[in-house]
């Protein structure tokens, strides 16, 4: 077998397997090997099934262009109908190897993420010699179009993301079905999770396809049910034509099932390979004088009132990342980046073998909710297996400064500390303040893949302190109150009466929200006088989510401990969540109203003054029977129904509210800058210093 190559160097190495010896399993695998040179797969040996200690005995010829490039060796556990099982890789430099003699060598398999593990060698004899003749036709093999097709450089990604399926065909006697999902586009195949016992399955998984330039726009899907210990069964199939997606855009497709019943809902993105040079950046929209005036005209005040859902656009230049985390065992990553805006996802090229990547790519995205938050990850390229993480940033839309370019420091994955390396964006935001203020009296969008809440000891401690910090505010402000009554200070009491009684006594219903707007004038004043409000809620939010981390940390000591332990658990598993996720829903109004007042959002508190004063002016001419008279029957309850059959029941003040940040979002939102920075070292280190007195 032999592989063309292109350069001003011809070198053949030839390969021959003898042994390999694979400690990662404790039953059997069956393992294969791949070759990689400079990024590109060269050369799969057979399959040995069943087998720790396998002997494959093949030969391979490998016209490589330069000896600086190593040979990157990785070795995979063969799993039908599922991804391949990684079970170690190893690199063999070739300027360590001796010209025209036959060595043996023998090469450790590592896992790059645990490096510390042992998972087997694998023995080769390998003979480097220069070139002589056409010796590659000896070995020609009907494997050769597939080696070159595997080899070769995709020219973009098409991400599709399984959000659901509808009234599906039951399969089973209890009138239920255990549907997954199988992909296919080309050589490439993914498979869902299986949900049981349903007709309508929520998956929210995510899968990425590399489109090659020889093979069929279409992406085949079958859906199945899962029979144990029988074949499984066959629910239907449709197919994606990708030929008519537009690129650069997340696509909602509500796919009928062919040869079933039933609708799959996904949302498929096609996303090209190729970069745009940041001297042709001058041609987006929003830097070209004439195209920018146009959008700015689009969101203009004056047409406020025309499509109320386009709220706006964002357009996003990745430019460069420096000093990003090592992900191979050579030094280097193969850095790529994703955008994500909502529901929204777009993705640059891959950069091999770099650190500092330049991607140099524009994305522009629509904006149907201003409160939206700017998602950007990086990850580290493998084509043999998911992607790994190197870090994140999340940038809500209302505190982008337009035109700015500025370094974000990547966090973990949690969003609660910063990984390594620094990201450069340029972000412009344009929108109308009119639609984004109605658009925020309406329920937020849900996105469809999030990852699935798990019990946390930490998570349920953190979500309770949330909620008797709430409570403990409402007590002791009664106390307060309770004190003014029992004379504990007289000056205070007297004060308090004459308050009450002038109140009491011209007191209108046009005050209540006049008397709201007075927090919110006070906080701006300390604000405007820099003067600090929310300095001991944030720093007991970041501790909060450092305790989080402390979890992690003491999960390796104690994790064969757990494990016997949730398993007895599982069963009230779903309960131990729900009470997870309500202590956390009404920690977060509590801190979302008090977030309102203190000017958190800028843009939410003076949305907050406008219809404050607008409801003061209201209930001041017009008798209260009379508005909700009009509210209940005229606008709202009596005639929703009738004025639009399909409309969702809301409540305007929870849908506002939804919009403001809880403490810990604003701790997960915010950028790690000097004084983050300072409260986080400083809580760290403590921290640190209680593990280190722990163990």
């Amino acid at each position: 077998l032999s592989i063309h190559a292109w350069g001003l160097v011809d070198i053949s190495l030839i390969v021959f397997f003898l042994s390999c010896l694979l400690l990662s399993s404790p039953g059997t695998s069956d393992p294969y090997v791949k070759f990689k040179i400079g990024g590109k797969e060269v050369f799969r040996s057979k399959t040995i099934h069943k087998n720790l200690n396998p002997v494959w005995d093949e030969r391979v010829i490998l016209l490589v262009e330069t000896l600086r490039e190593p040979l990157y060796v990785k070795v995979f556990d063969y799993d039908f109908g599922l991804q391949d099982d990684f079970m170690g890789s190893a690199y063999l430099h070739l300027e360590s190897l001796e010209h025209q003699r036959s060595l043996d060598v023998t090469l450790d398999l590592k896992d790059p993420q645990y490096p510390e593990h042992d998972l087997g060698s694998l023995e080769l004899t390998v003979t480097l010699s220069p070139k002589e003749g056409d010796i590659r036709d000896a070995y020609q093999s009907m494997r050769l179009s597939d080696v070159h097709r595997k080899a070769q450089l995709w020219r973009g990604i098409v991400s599709v993301s399984l959000i659901e399926g509808r009234n599906l065909q039951p399969m089973d006697a209890n009138g239920f079905s255990d549907p997954y999902v199988k992909f296919r586009m080309g050589h490439q195949k993914y498979k869902s999770k299986t949900i049981p016992k349903t007709l309508n399955p929520q998956w929210r998984e995510q899968f990425d396809f590399h489109l090659y330039e020889e093979q069929g726009g279409y992406v085949d899907i079958t859906v199945w049910d899962r029979d144990a210990g029988k074949k499984d069964d066959f629910m239907g199939r449709c197919t994606i034509d990708l030929s008519l997606l537009s690129k650069e855009h997340t696509h909602k497709l509500d796919l009928p099932l062919e040869e079933g019943e039933g609708v799959l809902v996904l949302l498929v993105t096609l996303t090209a390979s190729a970069a745009v040079s940041i001297s042709d950046l001058s041609v987006n929209m929003l830097d070209d004088p004439h195209e920018r005036h146009q959008i700015m005209q689009r969101y203009s005040l004056w047409r406020s009132l025309h499509n109320l859902k386009d709220v706006g656009v964002v357009q996003v230049k990745v430019i460069r990342a420096e000093g990003l985390m090592a992900a191979d065992v050579t030094g280097k990553s193969d850095p790529f980046c994703v955008v994500e805006l909502s529901n929204d996802r777009l993705q640059t090229h891959t950069v091999y073998k770099n650190l500092n990547p330049e991607w140099n790519k524009v994305f522009t995205f629509n904006v149907k909710d201003i409160h939206s938050v700017l998602e950007v990850t990086v990850y580290d390229e493998d084509r043999d297996r998911s992607a790994d993480f190197l870090g994140k940033v999340a940038i809500p839309l209302l505190n982008i400064q337009n035109g700015e370019r500025k370094a974000y420091v990547l966090k973990s994955k949690e969003l609660t500390g910063p990984t390594k390396g620094v990201i450069f964006l340029e972000i412009d935001v344009i929108f109308n303040a009119v639609k984004a203020g109605l658009r925020t009296l309406t329920p937020v969008e849900q996105k469809y893949i999030e990852e699935e809440p798990k019990v946390s000891k930490q998570m349920l401690l953190r979500n309770f302190n949330r909620v008797r910090r709430c409570i403990m505010f409402l007590i002791n402000t009664g106390c307060y109150i309770n004190s003014c009554f029992e004379w504990e200070s007289p000056q205070r009491s007297i004060c308090v009466f004459y308050i009450f009684t002038i109140v009491v006594w011209n007191f209108e219903l046009y005050m209540i929200p006049l008397a709201l707007l007075l927090p919110l004038a006070w906080n701006y004043i300390l604000i405007a006088s820099g003067r600090d409000t929310s300095t001991t809620n944030f720093n007991q939010a970041v501790e909060d989510l450092l305790e989080d981390e402390d979890e992690d940390f003491d999960k390796d000591d104690k994790d064969s401990e757990r494990k016997g332990f949730m398993n007895k658990l599982y069963a009230i598993q779903d309960v131990c969540i729900s009470v997870q996720n309500a202590l956390d829903e009404v920690a977060s109004y509590g801190e979302r109203i008090k977030n309102t007042f203190n000017w958190t959002v800028p843009f939410l508190s003076w949305l907050a003054i406008v219809a404050l004063v607008v409801a003061t002016i209201i209930v001041y001419f017009i008798p209260l029977r009379f508005i909700v008279l009009a509210w209940a029957t005229g606008v709202n309850k009596f005639t929703k129904k009738l004025r639009d059959p399909y409309t969702i029941d809301n409540n305007e003040l929870l849908d506002f509210l939804s919009r403001v940040p809880s403490d810990v979002q604003v701790v997960v939102y915010q950028e790690f800058c000097k004084l983050i920075m300072s409260n986080f070292v400083s809580v760290y280190h403590i921290k640190s210093q209680q593990r280190r007195s722990k163990s």
